[in-house]
């Protein structure tokens, strides 16, 4: 089921051993006893009230007005070239300056490890760049929604937990463009879902390499756009998305000058000059499939070609000519054709006629980590969407405090729209899980005959208990 929420986490006397109880719907066929698997954890209790002996999840907190929801992403790419994660990666993730206040992380990775050896370990065990964006985000309240690797390319989705209720309707897609779409060291990974009732995509690519190749990034660019479907009504393609973010190592070089005069530009801050020559700026004039997609200033300095381990640019034999190959964009849906004369293009290509809009805060490189020959990028955006969803499917009731196995009961009540599945179940966790997996125990909601007909007349008036 859906994930209830409340606005502040439950302390670890709530429950036993620091336990909190979520709920989360099933997939389409039974997982193994003891490993469920469903989207990411549902309702969430509420914290204790000495006035009620159970209560239900109060609403989400997010940024914005009464009718506006500003829900602030941290969206961060970074081909990490077969290293190990850095130990600290406190200030690419920006904890000491939000301290948390940020409601999603989005990671992009191109180029994790994927040896055969590192690859079959990684299919039984969590990969080590997951485990440690989870280390280092659970302790502030962030959970992974969702993740999705092809290869050596990685999306990772986080959420503050208590915003769990309000994202539904999460799907991945992979796209091979190696070796003429057959091999995934190049393409792109995507994440779609309902944020709040509005639809977002994420879709990280890694795109081929040199120079020479512009045209066929943008070929390839096209064809992850094709061959990316998913189900439902409201978004079947990534560009049908209330909001998209592409991002990645794109690949795009700048032409024309020469690697002195490059670098002459780079030591004396005059970006401007490669701006003018970066190969996805002017593919921006003449490319369809670009319309519509905007990008911050190139205010940082060029993130690709590094010496491991050093902040200086290529020394080797190759001396790659920099680059600003890891981006970040976005691109808002155009509101619908009978809407389009009343506003001018540009409030078209930004969404304003529909309500939505995107604040890009900063977008910056994080010279200091050099695990890489590549430098991290990373952009910061709220998203303002006009209030459309702002009540859980399921909300949970649960006794103040759990002072033995007696008091470890759960009660449900579910929202009209909401369709039972027979493979729905609740799930207890500790006080800073990760991800759904992270469970204590869990129990089939189950329910007779006789309640679905009683759900379909009278579901708000319907409570289902459990123990466990």
């Amino acid at each position: 089921m859906d994930p209830g929420s409340q606005d502040q986490s439950p302390r670890p006397s709530d429950h036993p051993e620091g336990a909190e109880v979520l709920e989360a719907p099933g997939p389409g066929a039974p997982p193994p006893p003891k490993t469920p698997e469903a989207p990411p954890p549902a309702a969430q209790p509420g914290p204790p009230s000495s006035a009620r002996p159970r209560r239900p999840q109060r609403t989400p907190r997010v940024e914005g007005s009464v009718d506006i929801l500003e829900p602030k992403v941290h969206l961060i790419t970074w081909n990490v070239g077969s290293s190990m994660p850095p130990d600290d990666m406190t200030d690419l993730l920006g904890l000491r300056v939000g301290d948390g206040n940020t409601d999603m992380y989005i990671i992009g990775l191109q180029e994790v490890n994927s040896m055969i050896n590192k690859r079959l370990k990684d299919v039984l065990f969590t990969d080590q760049w997951s485990e440690a964006c989870m280390d280092r985000l659970s302790p502030f309240g962030y959970v992974l929604v969702t993740s999705q690797r092809m290869q050596g390319v990685l999306l990772l989705l986080f959420a503050k937990y208590y915003h769990l209720p309000f994202l539904r309707g999460v799907q991945t897609e992979t796209t091979r463009t190696g070796l003429g779409g057959y091999w995934g060291n190049k393409g792109g990974v995507s994440a779609r879902m309902s944020v709040f009732g509005h639809t977002v995509c994420f879709l990280n690519c890694h795109l081929p390499a040199h120079m020479e190749n512009s045209e066929q990034r943008m070929e390839d660019f096209e064809s992850i756009l094709q061959q990316q479907t998913f189900e439902g009504q409201a978004a079947t393609g990534v560009l049908d998305h209330d909001v998209v973010f592409w991002f990645g190592d794109l690949n795009f070089r700048i032409n024309d000058l020469e690697m002195q005069v490059v670098k002459s530009a780079i030591e004396s801050n005059k970006l401007a000059v490669l701006w003018e020559k970066d190969q996805l700026n002017m593919a921006k004039d003449n490319e369809v499939v670009l319309e519509g997609f905007l990008e911050g200033p190139l205010k940082f300095m060029p993130t690709y070609k590094f010496d491991v381990g050093t902040d200086t640019y290529d020394t080797s034999g190759k001396k790659r000519k920099p680059a600003w190959t890891d981006r970040i964009l976005w691109r808002l849906r155009p509101p619908a054709a009978s809407s389009a004369p009343k506003t001018g293009k540009r409030a078209s290509m930004l969404g304003l006629s529909c309500g939505t809009k995107v604040t890009q805060h900063c977008y910056r490189s994080h010279m200091e980590y050099t695990v890489s020959d590549h430098k991290p990028v990373a952009s910061i955006f709220t998203l303002q969407f006009p209030y459309k969803v702002d009540s859980p499917l399921v909300t949970l009731l649960v006794e103040d405090e759990w002072t033995s196995l007696a008091d470890a009961v759960v009660a449900f009540r579910l929202a009209p729209s909401y369709a039972r599945s027979s493979w729905d179940w609740i799930g207890l966790y500790k006080v800073g899980f990760r991800h759904h997996k992270d469970y204590v125990g869990y129990v089939w909601a189950k329910q007779e005959e006789a309640d679905y007909q009683r759900q379909e007349h009278q579901v708000m008036d319907l409570f289902f208990v459990f123990s466990f």
